[in-house]
């Protein structure tokens, strides 16, 4: 908030928690359930044309089958950087070059394997609602420092106070709930 600001900024608040919870959901999405999924390659970059590139930039990412993830590279001089790439990212993965068509087997994940990434998926819900925590405290404090100035009433600082909690609980709320379907995902699959 600003200095001169005489209201409490929850549409700001808002945005800064959904923003947590965005990137938790991102933060998801990379993380290998046993099934194939563009998004596995996305975090993955290349050395091409001088400069570090994201895949989806060198070629065409699909997934044909359940298992199966496919990049078509658009410039034959870039297969073999690409496949480097992968096989250097740390995702476990071993591509397949055929042409200019990379096939990436999506293989079977083991019981020790699920347990890591399940671990792995409670810590990034931890941080993402450590995050919105965070948001909800800067709000608090805002909303004690305009009481303090004469700025909301004691009734109103109440009241605004119960709005971002119910906000901060909204928020974890949903991050718990896509914790337990991730968890679901990676256990069952």
């Amino acid at each position: 908030m600003t200095e001169e600001q005489t209201e409490p900024d929850l549409d700001d608040l808002e945005r800064r928690m959904d923003g947590a919870v965005t990137a938790f959901r991102h933060e998801l999405q990379s993380l290998r359930t046993g099934r194939a999924s563009a998004s596995i390659v996305e975090p993955v970059h290349v050395e091409a044309y001088g400069t570090e590139m994201p895949i989806n930039q060198l070629g065409t990412v699909n997934v044909p089958e359940p298992r199966m993830i496919t990049i078509a590279v658009w410039d034959r001089g870039n297969i073999q950087k690409v496949d480097k790439a992968i096989r250097n990212a740390g995702l476990g993965l071993n591509p397949v070059v055929d042409g200019t068509l990379i096939r990436i087997p999506i293989p079977e994940l083991t019981e020790e394997r699920r347990k890591e990434l399940v671990k792995v998926a409670h810590q990034y819900a931890e941080q993402a609602r450590i995050a919105v925590r965070n948001v909800r405290r800067a709000g608090m404090d805002d909303l004690k420092r305009l009481e303090r100035d004469g700025h909301i009433s004691q009734d109103d600082h109440k009241l605004f106070a119960d709005e971002v909690q119910a906000m901060t609980d909204r928020h974890v709320q949903t991050i718990n709930d896509m914790l337990q379907s991730k968890e679901k995902d990676i256990l069952t699959v």
